[in-house]
């Protein structure tokens, strides 16, 4: 079994819309195909996130979207660990242990500070991969959100 992890770029929208409409699916949203492909041209059109698209043995496998993000108080560049899926065929393979270390590899080459995600209360089998690999929850803080529609 060969993993292959590669950049995306406007040429594989094809293939990355699909799995993001599988994604937003995930999180409970109803299947949008035209939807999620606007969203992912713009993203890739507008250079706006960082695509890595997962292969096995030359099928796709899964990706994950990274958005820039800064901290002022460093005054350097972070990433953001958006979307992450690995289709459920290709699970329990190392697909998503790749596309992480992919990630990391990628923030840390653009000289990022860090690499950012954020997961369910309950998820726990992601929380054991990325404690696996290094993550760390932040200690002591609370996250808010205000909505705007």
């Amino acid at each position: 079994m060969s993993i292959e992890i590669r950049r995306a770029g406007n040429g594989d929208l094809d293939l990355i819309a699909p799995l993001f409409d599988l994604y937003r699916v995930f999180y409970g949203k109803p299947s949008d195909p035209a939807l999620a492909r606007d969203f992912i041209e713009a993203r890739l059109g507008r250079d706006e996130s960082v695509i890595l698209l997962a292969s096995v043995d030359g099928t796709v496998a899964g990706f994950t979207q990274l958005f820039p993000g800064f901290s002022s108080v460093s005054a350097t560049r972070t990433w953001i660990l958006n979307d992450l899926l690995v289709l459920p065929v290709a699970r329990r393979r190392g697909v998503a242990r790749a596309l992480l270390a992919a990630a990391a590899d990628f923030a840390r080459a653009d000289g990022a500070l860090r690499l950012e995600l954020e997961t369910d209360h309950d998820n726990a089998t992601a929380q054991a991969l990325y404690r696996g690999m290094g993550w760390v929850p932040y200690d002591g803080t609370l996250r808010f959100r205000l909505p705007l529609r």
